[in-house]
């Protein structure tokens, strides 16, 4: 899917420096960017989950009955 991001003057200097140090383009480094962000929400909300589960197991399951 095509799409337009909207950068600041700084941000895209950033990216830009980036990319440059990388030898790689300013579209990779976005999508990269993005992929990692993604992934490391995903993980946060999985071991938030698996936390909640251990700990309140019981009520939940108590919950669930009623």
């Amino acid at each position: 899917m095509a799409m337009t991001l909207r950068l600041s003057p700084e941000e895209t200097e950033a990216l830009r420096a980036v990319a440059e140090r990388e030898h790689r383009s300013m579209q990779e480094v976005a999508r990269t960017a993005i992929a990692e962000y993604v992934n490391r929400r995903t993980v946060r909300r999985d071991e938030a989950l698996r936390r909640i589960v251990a700990e309140d197991g019981p009520l939940l399951d108590r919950l669930g009955k009623a």
